[in-house]
């Protein structure tokens, strides 16, 4: 993949990652990365291992987690049903569960670490959520 294309996925994830609260539209972020949508469906996945959705709801889940961190219990998705399916399967634990942990070794780290400390996936195996790469030598 080359470094502009590059470039063009993360201003589309950039917008993805500001604008997780509204419903994706693929062919939105297609036109910020200047790709046709199933191009643009099919390097973003080589990119950052996951689909553009899949990207989404670990955004929303990481949303959640700091919310359920300070005691919120209203997270924003509209389905609880989904919500906690997709907690559970990017998280590992139930949100009820994640939200009576003790979370107060968290309290002095700044926020951006806390977000990257606490994102699903961190301990338990490599981020599903990665930086994309170039291929190759630099």
């Amino acid at each position: 993949m080359e470094a502009a294309e590059l470039a063009h996925l993360r201003r589309a994830r950039d917008l993805l990652d500001r604008e997780y609260g509204r419903a994706l539209d693929v062919p939105a972020m297609a036109r910020a990365a200047l790709m046709s949508p199933s191009l643009f469906a099919r390097r973003f996945r080589e990119a950052y291992g996951d689909t553009p959705y899949g990207y989404l709801q670990a955004r929303r889940a990481e949303r959640a987690m700091a919310l359920l961190r300070r005691g919120h219990m209203s997270v924003g998705f509209t389905s609880l049903g989904s919500f906690s399916s997709t907690f559970t399967h990017l998280v590992g634990e139930p949100p009820s569960a994640y939200k009576a942990r003790d979370h107060s070794r968290l309290m002095p780290v700044p926020p951006c670490m806390t977000r990257a400390w606490a994102r699903p996936g961190w301990i338990a195996q490599p981020c599903r959520i990665g930086e994309a790469f170039l291929a190759g030598p630099a």
